[in-house]
């Protein structure tokens, strides 16, 4: 349909900062109104079709083909991004509203990932007005495990209103909910998933080079917590950079003040001074000790600027990052993991070594962090795949996971993965299908035990089992592959109502 329209500079500042974009397609009216009565027909028949909403209408398609939709998910998960196997129309006429959640990953335990490893697009195929419970989204949620606001109805949420054919493009960890509507009218929201497939080595949007250093956005579209330390990772990270800092030339008088901040009652006033204490670079015993110590707030946006500051400070701060690694807190463990996770190399080696821990919490942030890492973690591989043998299954995920996204396709990898997709449990196979996906040709030894996983019991098993024969592209996977999708076809005009 045309060239990709990829988002600008100033759209990816907002959906680091915030979570989302809202987007426009240029289909005619006529698409949406016919989709909108293809799904009230099907709704009413046969009922919601859930995962298989694509196939049952294949009209869809056209939406994800579109160089809008397509290149706003190019420039936030890569070009090779893939859709994921689940996907579902919600259809909404209640006139109570929905309570905020981030999304499960279909009822498992997963660390999130802050970099944008995973996507939603939300379409809107009929007009949304403010009366038709439209779906709110609540800005710059998506690094937060916790619910960090107390009231449900509040000035920052954003709302999915618009013309027919609206779009919105969300992190996959961001808060949101369905809100009440109360016009008596259908609205349907189809949301689709997508996952990326490798970390970046350069950005995949229309960036200019005059924008290579991340600069805060000039406003926001509603009030946020500042997490600059978080945001210029990110930035980094999809230019395919090492977390190069910027460093802010604070006096002695201001990184005072900011500690002193730091016990302050007012939350956003603690967020700030742990961003701006992370962003001075200033590694003096005062600095590190008062940042330490934030990792421990209750609320956790301090927290985790604490964490992502502390990996800023060299060798002192990585350090406090890997004892709090190994605190009790889960909190405080899992902050440490993301701080270190932005450290690089220079914490690689520490991270192994909690490997080898008792703490099986502990073990499973390390192992988090050393995937979040890529290639400069290469050399946990090993101690990785030894982890598949893990009792925890929580060990497990996050050990597979791991050893995908630091994609080293080596023999003991692809051994690894082997054993990970024959797993007792289910997102361990499904996560070890993910990671064959991205080695593509060179997991070709791992061809039988897939092919094995496309009778999988768990639908996501098998759905990844053909992404990652798809991906290695040779004669002997596009065979099997090829077999099992003319056994699984599916036909579009066949219902209840027409069954031949």
């Amino acid at each position: 349909m045309g060239d990709l329209q990829l988002l600008t500079d100033a759209q990816m500042r907002q959906f680091v900062t915030e979570g989302y974009v809202f987007l426009k397609a240029d289909f005619a009216d006529e698409f949406h109104v016919k989709l909108s009565e293809t799904l009230d027909q099907v709704y009413k028949e046969e009922g919601n079709p859930g995962n298989n909403i694509l196939p049952r209408i294949p009209d869809l398609a056209k939406v994800f083909d579109h160089p809008v939709i397509s290149g706003a998910l190019s420039s936030v998960l890569g070009e090779d991004y893939m859709m994921h196997p689940h996907r579902h129309g919600h259809f909404n006429r209640n006139a109570e509203a929905g309570g905020w959640h981030k999304d499960s990953y279909w009822g498992h335990y997963k660390m999130r990932n802050h970099h944008p490893w995973w996507a939603m697009i939300f379409y809107y195929p009929q007009e949304v007005t403010l009366d038709m419970g439209p779906t709110g989204i609540m800005p710059g949620t998506q690094c937060y495990q916790t619910r960090t606001f107390a009231e449900n109805e509040t000035q920052e949420e954003r709302k999915a209103t618009g013309r027919a054919g609206t779009f919105a493009l969300v992190h996959y960890d961001i808060w949101h909910r369905a809100n009440a509507n109360i016009a008596g009218k259908d609205r349907y929201m189809l949301k689709f998933q997508f996952m990326r497939r490798l970390a970046p080595t350069k950005a995949s949007w229309d960036h200019h080079e005059d924008a290579d250093t991340w600069v805060n956005p000039e406003s926001y579209t509603s009030p946020i917590y500042e997490h600059e330390v978080i945001w210029q990772d990110t930035w980094n990270w999809l230019l395919g950079k090492e977390n190069d800092v910027t460093l802010s030339d604070a006096s002695q008088e201001q990184l005072a003040g900011w500690l002193n901040e730091l016990e302050s009652e007012d939350k956003a006033i603690r967020v700030r001074a742990a961003d701006q204490l992370g962003l001075s670079g200033n590694g003096s015993n005062e600095v590190i000790n008062g940042l330490t110590q934030a990792l421990n707030d209750a609320f956790e946006p301090v927290a985790l600027n604490a964490a992502y500051g502390l990996a800023r400070l060299g060798e002192a701060g990585i350090n406090q990052l890997l004892k709090a690694l190994l605190d009790d807190s889960a909190h405080v463990s899992r902050a440490a993991a993301y701080g270190a996770s932005s450290a690089g190399k220079a914490a690689v080696n520490g991270l192994m070594r909690i490997l080898d821990s008792d703490n099986v919490q502990a073990v499973g942030c390390a192992a988090f962090a050393l995937g979040e890492m890529g290639e400069a973690a290469a050399e946990a591989v090993p101690k990785l795949v030894e982890l598949m043998h893990a009792q925890n299954e929580i060990v497990r995920r996050n050990a597979v996971e791991a050893i995908g996204l630091i994609g080293s396709a080596s023999e003991p990898s692809v051994k690894g993965l082997e054993v990970g997709i024959q797993d007792a449990d289910d997102q361990v196979r499904f996560m070890a299908g993910m990671a064959l996906t991205k080695m593509g040709s060179k997991a070709q030894n791992a061809i039988p035990v897939i092919a094995h996983a496309l009778n999988d019991e768990n639908r996501y098993v098998r759905a990844t089992a053909v992404d990652a024969l798809y991906s290695m592209n040779t004669d002997k996977a596009k065979d099997i592959l090829l077999k099992f999708l003319r056994d699984s076809r599916w036909c579009a005009s066949t219902t209840p109502n027409s069954t031949f």
